[in-house]
């Protein structure tokens, strides 16, 4: 069974290795910041997230397509993170 610790380094390793640069540098940043402080549902969920497809992922990130529902919170929260960050550079 994984631990926790390991879980989180998993998750965290998975949002910087994603595939594409873009998501790297959008999920990686994010995981950093948040990660440790989820609780046992938001892990689960970004868990899930992390599943997705790059390419739908930044789609649904950039508002040219739609957020599954279960997703639509996270996936604002990412992109206001991320939007947030650009915002600074």
């Amino acid at each position: 069974m994984e631990t926790h610790e390991a879980r989180i380094k998993r998750m965290t390793m998975r949002s910087w290795r994603r595939g594409t640069k873009e998501m790297d540098l959008i999920l990686g940043p994010y995981a950093d910041a948040y990660i440790a402080q989820m609780d046992e549902d938001a892990l689960r969920l970004y868990d899930g997230l992390l599943e997705e497809n790059d390419q739908d992922l930044l789609a649904m990130i950039l508002g040219q397509q739609e957020k599954p529902q279960h997703f639509a919170k996270l996936l604002a929260d990412v992109e206001k993170f991320a939007r947030g960050r650009l915002a600074k550079a």
